[in-house]
């Protein structure tokens, strides 16, 4: 049939570019469609990737199996695409994907945009800081609860400080006692849209978990053992490199005294991540970015710029940048801390930013125009970008200077950006091959452990439908190439990233994945 197609004379009216019709035959058609259809393939990330004679194999493995996933969600009556659906809901048919089944033994590379108190699985938190000696937690009159250690709770009428040791013990179900502090910390419930229906209840509640996180993570014993945990969860993804954003928080002893010198936090970073790189010595390393807050005074940035100055001498090879975290569309633009950001670059110092900027589907706004700033700041990458593709000037500039974006899937659907995948913008990225990196923000606060489910998102939402393994190999690439790692280290890095990543083919090409899982839900 499609020989017949090829080869009947059909003749289509079409204009030449004098606007004179001009026969055209429908071979010569198609010649000229399929040859916008391959460039429109080179153009995109992975485009260029040529696949080996194994990749290959596994890509038969791992297309057969998203085309599957995507076929039966087109068909009638079929379930819901799984990158349309809330991911609060759909993460259990989400694990029982073939296509995520592969992405977890793939070797991804980088996680470069991460927050250091929202890293690590609440499971981890519940399970063994709960039940250390000491801690402590009250609930309020609105039923929420908030934890601290102490040797002797003081006082606090409105929350009552209860030892969690004694509330479990004297729970009917410690099992659902155990659930309720995990919900406590969680963004999770049972229907999302009901529940925060609009950007500011979800960032309202966002924030003020992760601050119920941070009376526990942030009590001095537990510090460096969750940075070693969030490692170790990364690395069991598949991941061997990190960077996190850090507030460098103040920390605090069991006798109430504190330690509030980023110096001695940013010690008990390095101290953690060499026993992790002496106990896995696969794991390529993290590095640190120091994160104000957009809602301070100029003055304070000012001084947290000429700390993190100071940070790049004392740990080197460790702290490598600044940037500015919180809600972006109230916060303070960083136009009103232009003064501030540019301090470095008048002392003739380098000071690597990485600034988050265009979080927001608003246009025209201060917000949006972070982008713009960020840029002009010679920022060495962008964290969210989301709102890239509404500025054609600064978006042509970021490709131009290569700086990539570093797009978070799941964290843009929970808080509200995006409800379908397939709808992101930074699926025109992907399309024009734009430096793009994977990561997963704050994957703890919504359930998800490690990087995979981001990059399943990313594969089956953002990309096409024909996107395949080279876009994945790429993606992985990226990561390591737009990192904060030295060109020395990058090298190191991507050879270590080879050998697993031949090491992910002979598991796939093997049946490292038990057969009745493979294909899962399809």
């Amino acid at each position: 049939m499609e020989a017949l197609v090829i080869f009947t004379i059909c003749v289509i009216v079409v204009e030449n570019v004098f606007g004179i019709p001009v026969e055209m035959s429908s071979a010569t058609y198609l010649q000229q469609r399929e040859q916008i259809m391959n460039g429109e393939i080179n153009s995109r990330i992975g485009g260029r990737v040529r696949l080996s004679a194994r990749e290959q194999q596994v890509n038969r493995i791992l297309m057969d199996a998203k085309q599957k996933e995507i076929n039966i969600s087109r068909a009638a009556n079929g379930p819901s695409f799984l990158p349309s659906v809330h991911f609060f809901l759909g993460k259990p048919l989400i694990e029982k994907s073939a296509v995520f089944q592969i992405i977890q033994a793939m070797p991804k590379g980088g996680a470069l945009h991460l927050h250091d108190c929202s890293m690590a699985d609440i499971s981890w938190l519940v399970k063994n800081v709960t039940y250390m000696e000491h801690c402590y937690m009250c609930t309020d009159q609105n039923n929420k609860i908030q934890y601290h250690f102490f040797q002797t709770p003081p006082s606090n009428p409105g929350c009552p400080w209860k030892l969690v040791a004694t509330e479990r013990q004297n729970s009917p179900n410690q099992g659902q006692f155990d659930e309720m502090l995990y919900n406590s910390m969680s963004l999770v419930v049972p229907d999302p849209v009901k529940t925060y229906p609009t950007i500011d209840v979800v960032w309202t509640e966002f924030l003020r978990v992760l601050d119920v996180a941070n009376g526990l993570i942030n009590y001095a014993p537990v510090f460096g053992k969750y940075f070693y945990e969030s490692l170790k969860e990364f690395h069991d993804d598949n991941v061997q490199y990190l960077e996190t954003r850090a507030l460098l928080p103040e920390l605090y002893n069991l006798d109430g005294s504190t330690i509030n010198n980023k110096t001695q936090v940013m010690e008990i970073y390095r101290q953690n991540l060499d026993q992790f790189i002496k106990d896995y010595p696969d794991f390529t390393g993290a590095r640190i970015i120091r994160s104000g807050l957009r809602f301070v005074p100029a003055s304070d940035v000012l001084n947290q710029v000429k700390e993190s100055v100071a940070m790049l001498q004392q740990f080197p090879g460790l702290f490598v940048g600044y940037d500015l975290v919180g809600q972006e569309d109230p916060g303070i633009p960083l136009i009103d801390y232009i003064n501030a950001l540019l301090y470095p670059s008048q002392q003739n110092i380098n000071l690597p930013y990485f600034f988050h900027a265009g979080e927001t589907d608003w246009q025209g706004t201060p917000t949006d125009n972070n982008l713009i700033d960020a840029v002009l700041l010679n920022t060495s990458r962008i964290g969210h970008g989301y709102a890239l593709d509404k500025h054609p000037v600064a978006k042509s500039m970021v490709k131009s200077k290569g700086i990539a974006i570093e797009v978070n899937p799941i964290s843009n659907q929970v808080l509200k950006l995006v409800d379908d995948l397939r709808n992101h913008p930074a699926s025109t990225l992907i399309a024009e091959n734009f430096p793009v990196v994977i990561s997963a923000d704050d994957p703890s606060v919504w359930g998800a452990r490690g990087l995979s489910y981001d990059f399943y998102m990313a594969f089956m939402g953002l990309a096409g439908a024909d996107a395949d393994l080279a876009m994945l190999k790429k993606l992985a690439i990226n990561s390591l190439e737009h990192s904060a790692l030295s060109r020395e280290e990058k090298s190191k890095a991507i050879f270590n990233w080879e050998y697993k990543w031949n090491q992910f083919l002979n598991k796939i090409l093997g049946n490292g994945i038990p057969h009745n899982s493979l294909f899962g839900r399809y």
